[in-house]
């Protein structure tokens, strides 16, 4: 059998790892419970991206930036995840993870773990502190697919032989410019538009890269 070079792309937060980073760092700032109801309803597609990215970073003004190694110590990758990029790697393929969580925690834990590129929001930081504020261009829907694109080219990898896993509404795009689209515990609005629904491993993915 030929190899077949893929590119897979994931959504970070609740697909590559099990948590949300931003709930992670709210625990900081003591707030929590109203930055996990803003989340929910944005990933069920109830609420604006950009907006309740915003509205949640707002409540994170003030905590010291050694959240993120603390964070970053605390992160799970979800199962299946390593058998995946094995896969992947052993078809020559890349594997790319695109996020609307926060490079200041990617770069901490994502080195390793075979992920070529990734990419999400960067927090200002001012005297060492949060100011809750985001810097530059925030990932929403458009940018993941932006992302996924761009990766391609990079890679020299067509359109027809890339993967986009997600589980949230800020997915879709990003899944409907991929070949195949993988549902990872998705959300209702995000089941609907899968070509598979993986439950329980990200393993379950696999089974696609042949038929690419």
């Amino acid at each position: 059998m030929t190899a077949i070079k893929s590119l897979v792309v994931l959504d970070c937060d609740s697909t590559t790892i099990a948590e949300e980073v931003i709930e992670l760092i709210a625990d900081a700032a003591g707030t929590r419970e109203e930055v996990a109801r803003i989340t929910t309803l944005a990933m069920e597609g109830r609420y604006d991206f950009a907006e309740s990215l915003n509205a949640r970073v707002a409540t994170l003004a003030g905590v010291s930036d050694s959240v993120f190694q603390r964070v970053a110590s605390a992160i799970t990758l979800n199962p299946g995840f390593a058998e995946l990029v094995d896969a992947v790697k052993a078809r020559d393929g890349k594997i790319g993870v695109v996020s609307g969580g926060f490079m200041e925690v990617l770069d901490l834990f994502l080195p390793g773990t075979g992920v070529d590129v990734w990419h999400a929001n960067t927090l200002e930081i001012e005297g060492n502190s949060l100011t809750g504020r985001v810097v530059g261009e925030i990932v929403d829907a458009a940018a993941k697919a932006k992302y996924l694109r761009a990766w391609g080219e990079q890679f020299g990898i067509p359109p027809e032989h890339t993967i986009a896993i997600g589980d949230g509404a800020n997915d879709l795009e990003m899944m409907r410019a991929a070949r195949f689209a993988v549902g990872f515990r998705p959300k209702p609005i995000v089941r609907e538009a899968a070509d598979l629904v993986a439950e329980h491993s990200l393993a379950e993915a696999i089974s696609l890269l042949d038929k690419l």
